[in-house]
């Protein structure tokens, strides 16, 4: 019997090692796929080629004198590197950066890299609203455009190909962003209710005072 009890409890602290260990692989194997990842890391309105020394995904120079945007060469994702107000989406397909005097002015993309059921659109979403909330991005013009929420008015809204969703928000005085999902009609998956997102970033370019009137429905 004692022979039997230390064989068994040798091989139940083998068991927890092992799955410790296992535990720590898959960590290490997800931190090193999101460190593979292409991502182009900027701040809005920095000097272009300081954006493609800090970036591990591929862009062509910007073009002196010009206003006009370049694109990466690859799916990447966003890494905004403002000390406070950073954050980062997923991987991203469609991918603009506004560039004018040769500095970054303007981002438009869409965070991810096929159109998405709901349930994932709604994942990225409303954790890019965390990332904004835990570092200091307030959601403005709030009553007619309020942030995204997975609740059965929101999904409703969402499901009408002629509503969709928008919501703002802002970081201080240093940028705005747009962040919209509406329904896509995904031709190789007619069947299916697809959803793309689009967020836009910049310098504040609406004002935070005021609202325009919600018009009635």
């Amino acid at each position: 019997m004692k022979l039997q009890s230390r064989v068994g409890g040798r091989r139940r602290r083998l068991g927890i090692v092992l799955l410790a260990l296992f535990a720590v692989a898959l960590l290490r194997w997800g931190f090193q796929a999101l460190a593979d990842e292409p991502e182009l890391a900027l701040v809005i309105g920095e000097p272009w080629e300081d954006m493609r020394k800090r970036s591990s995904a591929a862009i062509s120079p910007a073009i002196p004198g010009e206003v006009w945007f370049g694109m990466p060469k690859s799916d990447a994702r966003l890494r905004v590197s403002d000390p406070q107000y950073g954050f980062v989406t997923p991987l991203a397909r469609f991918f603009t950066i506004g560039f004018e005097n040769e500095r970054i002015d303007g981002i438009r993309m869409s965070p991810q890299i096929e159109p998405l059921l709901l349930d994932d659109a709604l994942k990225v979403v409303l954790e890019l609203q965390d990332q904004w909330r835990q570092s200091g991005w307030i959601p403005i013009r709030q009553r007619s455009a309020p942030p995204f929420a997975d609740t059965p008015e929101w999904r409703a809204q969402l499901r009408d190909v002629n509503k969709g969703g928008t919501t703002y928000w802002q970081a201080g005085d240093k940028y705005q962003v747009l962040l919209r999902v509406h329904r896509f009609k995904d031709y190789k998956r007619p069947d299916e209710e697809r959803y793309m997102i689009t967020l836009n970033l910049g310098k504040p370019w609406l004002p935070t005072h005021t609202e325009p009137p919600v018009l009635a429905r």
